[in-house]
């Protein structure tokens, strides 16, 4: 049935025996109407004289040329209408557009937030059909191709389908064994479908083989794309014992339990998925019409990608919320996040120094875009501007000499530039500066974007402290996270061992943050507590100051431990951050002794000598 814009909507309710009343409806969308209609438990003909009488009825009045009911209803997809009545009156013909291949905002967000990435495997994961393949090793290759044809378009059902062809083949477990070291998974890949992959894998998005065909065939290629035999549903082959012979001497049929055995089995998968696992976003990508079903489904998939780089079906390419044929394609869209560091200091170097590493990094995930953005607060350095030194020598000599922030890392001295179409931003400027550098960025920053900071201190104010996760987040509306450790800049800038704890509130955006920092020499835990793990990054750099004093005025480590002491006792109520990660214990002991303490004992010291001196 096809929409017009003159009509606001119409109700038609059609009695058909063996089926329940179906309630059409078609509401005001201009070139749209309702895409489907799903006639369970009826004969193919009736099918399409029901879909037939409804086209009568179209106001466009083009049944016969577009709609063509009954071949619809043989490829297993129930069109109402192909063509739609244009606000001029005109009929245009939606499939005469051609496949959706750009997708559109939506379908991307949906593409890159997805938890679960389900694939068909025949003519989709593999150059071929399994089935057929086999057949053709079996010497019935063309036979069974013919079923398959039927099978994938639709007008042959599916447990008929499988059942002709096991029982074409009749093949041995023997002949399984020898079909796959003749062919083995490696051999049969698409191009471009293993990376993708292992890329999937390494974002953390679970992947699973979703396979009209036969786990006997299927699970070869699960093992060699390192895919649980858990994530891989297909049909089972039953065999008959020979009790004379000892062994497995013959096929007879599949198992009926599996729901890929079925019509409409690959949204059941997908739904027994999504029963197991919470995911809130699944995509599914095939080239058949049962693949096609999955997102049609309630319980199903959230997104179909049709795939046409061996077999082009031209329903599926109608029907598919995006087509594609290359899987170079959905490489190239996969979510990659542009990194801009705010700040210049020593810490921010160092912190810059990791960054840089990780987004050159040449792994699977392949997460950040290679470049790295660093605003500079620009001074002079030996008679020539800072930010020309450092993209020239790839170092902060001022207040990081002799470590290489990378060959990818850009400093800019327009803050507005640095961050512009930034996804990561990462804070590490003096906390005095934090709230002139927020204001100047209110609705600069994307949406989207989120952030990190590498800051230890708070802000004063006249009503109460303000922690600088909680300013960033004020004034320009996005996530912060925080990182807060025991280290000194030019330890990690050497690359000696070091660790740090992320605070978060986010667990997406901790993951992110993880990949980003941790090296093999800096270790980074994820603890859900901004706030505890921002105190203890603040409090502790105060008691090293304190211990540093004690030094300075010779008093021994009995008065170190008392205060060392009371600031727990007055702080007890970040013990679950304190004891989980130790970012507050072992960061006060080690400052305690090393760089701050000393600068403290240095100034404690000249103070004395003064005093001595009056």
């Amino acid at each position: 049935m096809c929409a017009s814009a003159r009509i606001a909507e119409r109700m038609w309710v059609v009695r058909v025996k063996r089926l329940r009343l179906v309630t059409l409806s078609v509401r005001n969308a201009g070139l749209t109407s309702f895409k489907y209609l799903r006639a369970h438990r009826l004969p193919v003909a009736l099918k399409a004289l029901f879909l037939q009488r409804l086209c009568r009825r179209c106001p466009a009045g083009v049944a016969g040329h577009c709609c063509n009911a009954a071949a619809q209803v043989k490829q297993g997809i129930w069109h109402v209408c192909c063509a739609a009545t244009a606000p001029d009156g005109s009929v245009q013909n939606r499939a005469a557009s051609g496949p959706k291949t750009r997708p559109t905002d939506r379908l991307l967000k949906l593409w890159r937030k997805a938890n679960a990435v389900c694939f068909d495997v025949d003519c989709t994961v593999t150059v071929n059909d399994s089935l057929d393949l086999l057949a053709e090793f079996m010497g019935v290759g063309e036979l069974v191709a013919a079923v398959t044809n039927k099978a994938m378009d639709g007008s042959m059902n599916l447990e008929a389908a499988l059942e002709e062809r096991l029982h074409l083949i009749n093949c041995t477990p023997a002949d399984i064994k020898r079909f796959i070291a003749a062919y083995p998974p490696s051999s049969r890949l698409v191009p471009g479908v293993e990376g993708l992959i292992k890329a999937l894998q390494a974002r953390g998005v679970a992947v699973y083989l979703i396979s009209g065909g036969f786990r006997e065939l299927t699970l070869p290629i699960g093992k060699h794309l390192e895919i649980p035999r858990e994530n891989v549903f297909a049909n089972r082959m039953n065999w008959q014992w020979d009790d004379e012979a000892g062994e497995i001497t013959k096929l007879v049929g599949f198992d009926m339990k599996e729901p890929t055995a079925h019509n409409r089995g690959k949204p059941a998968a997908i739904a027994q998925i999504r029963q197991r696992n919470p995911y809130t976003t699944v995509v599914m990508i095939g080239d058949g019409i049962t693949d096609l079903e999955a997102v049609q489904e309630t319980g199903g998939a959230d997104l179909f990608i049709g795939f046409g780089g061996v077999v082009e079906r031209p329903v599926v390419a109608a029907g598919a919320d995006w087509y594609m044929y290359d899987y170079q394609q959905l490489m190239d869209t996969l979510k990659r996040y542009t990194v801009a560091m705010i700040g210049s200091g020593a810490w921010a170097c160092a912190a810059t120094h990791i960054i840089a590493q990780n987004c050159l990094a040449r792994d699977e995930a392949d997460e950040f875009v290679d470049d790295v953005r660093m605003w500079v607060y620009e001074e002079k350095y030996q008679g020539r501007k800072l930010t020309e030194i450092i993209n020239e020598r790839h170092e902060n000599p001022k207040y990081l000499p002799g470590v290489e922030l990378g060959p990818n890392v850009m400093a800019d001295p327009d803050l507005e530039s640095t961050v512009r179409g930034a996804d990561i931003l990462v804070f590490c400027a003096p906390h005095q500066f934090i709230q002139s550098i927020c204001k100047q960025l209110i609705g600069k920053v994307k949406p989207e974007a989120f952030a990190i900071s590498l800051i230890k201190g708070m802000r004063v104010r006249p009503d109460g402290p303000q922690l600088i996760s909680q300013a960033i987040n004020k004034y320009l509306n996005i996530d912060c996270s925080v990182l807060m450790g025991a280290n000194i800049a030019g330890d990690i800038g050497r690359e000696q061992l070091s660790e740090a704890v992320i605070g978060y509130s986010n667990l997406e955006h901790a993951k992110t943050f993880k990949k980003l920092f941790e090296t093999k020499y800096f270790n980074v835990n994820l603890l859900p507590d901004v706030v505890g793990a921002e105190m203890c990054g603040t409090l502790k750099n105060i008691v090293a100051l304190a211990a540093g004093m004690v030094d300075g005025l010779q008093l021994g480590p009995n008065s170190k431990a008392v205060i060392m002491r009371q600031v727990s006792k007055h702080n007890c109520w970040l013990l679950p951050s304190i004891f989980i990660y130790s970012t507050f214990c072992l960061s006060t002991l080690r400052l305690c002794y090393c760089w701050k303490g000393k600068q403290s004992r240095l100034r404690a010291k000249q103070q004395r000598q003064q005093s001595w001196g009056r």
